[in-house]
């Protein structure tokens, strides 16, 4: 447990004191923000604001998850160095994007075949390594089976189907995270309260773990109590990298931190067997990424007809005229309903044992 506290505590150390440092260090060499013509007119203000504030948020996971392992003593597991891997890889085929478009000054950075390619290398490396890695009682990283709550009976897939089912789980959270980063800090806070989540998620399945704890209600994951210091981590540095990121934002996360953070959360979902719980948690992320689903299939549909004034569905809200500030506040409450159903339908599913 004292790790848990260590990493989350230098992890928001991490991101408020280095990105400050980062802030200066980016506008001195004129890492600005790119902004959209045809977007929200009140974005125009915008431009210029240091990006790639993602960095100071893996650095700072990182960091903060090592520190409290060697705070503590304890060895890092495989479970917890396969998710930072996937955190990290994603992290980085967000700065070799949000890198190309400050050089090249132009909003396209990476081509999205290039894009596409890079988070498939990262996720194949990631679900290989997690159906294979057993450790003394026979126990992998993550199963071959689809989850709620646990695993679910008769769901049990071949490797070639769980590797496809876990790309499109990394492609879908990591995405979503990047279509909800369009506000100063509706990304960011979002997110502290879905890795806020998977830090109680962890501690209960370590307390009820089959073992430690055998019984009809434990949970057969693997070392659900590393996991939740990287969980913690997650959740410090986002939180201090909110102080930031806040309206007005002195510095955006970009691909760097968006694309990583929501790979961290297909991880978390997977290794903790909540795969679809995590479509409750980010039910934020959900439905914001269902609007530019709806909005682009709908223009196709009908030869440029279109659902809402602007997808995503924040900058929708933005052209009807809500402040920007207010479009943040009352998302985070979505999301922390959210995060409070699907937190609710895990305890229940303990208590209930359905």
């Amino acid at each position: 447990m004292k790790a848990i506290l260590f990493a989350g505590g230098f992890s928001l150390l991490g991101t408020l004191l280095g990105t400050r440092l980062a802030i200066r260090f980016l506008v001195a060499k004129g890492y600005g923000q790119l902004i959209r013509d045809d977007g929200p007119t009140a974005h125009h203000t915008k431009r210029g604001t240091p990006t790639m504030g993602g960095l100071v948020i893996i650095l700072s996971v990182v960091t903060g998850y090592l520190l409290a392992k060697l705070a503590t003593g304890f060895v890092p597991s495989a479970s917890a160095l396969l998710l930072l891997f996937l955190f990290v890889g994603l992290g980085a085929i967000g700065f070799l994007d949000d890198f190309i478009k400050i050089r090249k000054q132009r909003n396209l950075g990476l081509r999205s075949k290039a894009k596409f390619i890079g988070q498939v290398v990262i996720g194949l490396v990631f679900a290989i390594a997690a159906i294979r890695l057993e450790d003394d009682t026979g126990i992998t990283v993550i199963t071959n089976s689809i989850s709620f709550t646990r695993d679910i009976p008769g769901t049990a897939l071949p490797a070639f189907a769980i590797v496809i089912w876990v790309l499109l789980m990394v492609a879908g959270a990591s995405n979503g995270v990047n279509l909800t980063d369009g506000l100063d800090g509706l990304a960011t806070g979002a997110s502290v309260m879905v890795f806020g989540a998977f830090v109680f998620i962890n501690i209960w399945q370590s307390n009820q773990n089959c073992s430690f704890y055998p019984g009809p209600k434990c949970y057969e994951v693997r070392d659900p109590l590393d996991l939740a210091v990287v969980a913690s981590a997650l959740t410090g540095a986002c939180f201090g990298f909110l102080w930031w990121n806040a309206s007005p934002a002195k510095i955006f996360m970009g691909d760097t931190g968006s694309l990583s953070l929501g790979g961290a959360m297909a991880g978390l979902a997977l290794m903790t067997r909540t795969e679809l719980l995590l479509v409750v948690l980010g039910g934020l992320f959900v439905a914001i990424t269902a609007s530019v689903i709806l909005q682009v299939g709908f223009f196709k549909l009908t030869g440029g007809k279109r659902i809402f004034r602007m997808a995503p569905l924040q900058h929708h809200f933005e052209l009807l005229g809500w402040a920007e500030i207010t479009i943040v506040v009352r998302f985070w409450i979505i999301s922390g309903l959210a995060v409070a159903t699907g937190l609710g339908i895990f305890y229940y599913e303990w208590v209930s044992g359905i």
